[in-house]
């Protein structure tokens, strides 16, 4: 039975994959001209009969390109759901979905941000900054993709955030992959918490040896948020979710199914 510090249930969305040529780009100076391929996700959550999404995964229109594109650091995106209809398959219309919130502006988790103009979307103050400023491109961003958020009703925060005031969910300022980079922290009633990582690391083994890709914002503040993670999974008991990690991804279930 869940209770008001807990949500009910979270779905996983396949957000697409990613696959690039050189995988140490995500780790210089090892796996230099090997391929990798990521696994990419988005997450549905359900608190007291609300919605909140977390990442919107690769374009929808990337459906119509089977052999995927070249979208941004020489990563090539390719889907094969749309999240509009993994949503339909829920049972749960996009403007249901209250609240919005992004681990960072890359392409592939703001790829649909324009499936959800009802949804009050919570930021760092960092990222909006870098999303908006005078060069988002600099960081790998693509403004098209989330552009349309200026209009959304937009909470700004700075730092760690409990996005319903319970603990049940919690925003973690994770810095240096970008600007304002966030994880999140998700208390389920049977699975116990669960950080979901957004790309403070892109697979386990990186995690672990606190690789730093060569493109991130800054190097330092990406090994301390690594940090802050290892603490707050210490200090919580709760397990890590590494969203490009394709190996663990492979052992969870995703949407229709939820976890609990």
């Amino acid at each position: 039975m869940s209770d008001q510090n807990t949500v009910e249930r979270i779905y996983i969305l396949d957000g697409g994959i990613a696959q690039v040529e050189d995988a140490s780009i995500y780790s210089p100076g090892f796996n230099v001209g090997k391929p990798m391929t990521l696994s990419c996700n988005a997450y549905l959550i359900r608190h007291r009969g609300r919605w909140m999404l977390w990442d919107t995964g690769t374009q929808d229109d990337l459906i119509d390109e089977p052999q995927g594109r070249i979208i941004a650091h020489g990563i090539r995106g390719t889907i094969r759901k749309t999240i509009s209809s993994q949503l339909q398959e829920i049972g749960v219309e996009p403007d249901e979905i209250g609240t919005l919130a992004i681990s960072h502006a890359h392409y592939d988790h703001v790829g649909n941000c324009r499936l959800f103009r009802k949804a009050k979307w919570i930021v760092q103050k960092a990222e909006y900054d870098a999303m908006f400023g005078p060069d988002p491109h600099a960081f790998g961003f693509i403004p098209d993709l989330y552009d349309m958020l200026r209009d959304n009703e937009t909470k700004l925060i700075a730092g760690d955030h409990d996005v319903y005031g319970d603990g049940a969910v919690r925003i973690i300022s994770t810095p240096g992959h970008t600007p304002g980079h966030s994880s999140l922290l998700v208390r389920l009633p049977e699975s116990g918490p669960v950080l979901l990582s957004g790309d403070i690391a892109h697979n386990q083994s990186n995690y672990q040896c606190r690789c730093v890709p060569s493109f991130n914002a800054d190097r330092l503040a990406t090994i301390a948020s690594m940090e802050k993670v290892s603490a707050l999974l210490r200090a919580e008991g709760a397990t890590l979710w590494i969203n490009h990690d394709i190996a663990q991804n492979e052992t969870l279930p995703h949407a229709p199914r939820w976890i609990e």
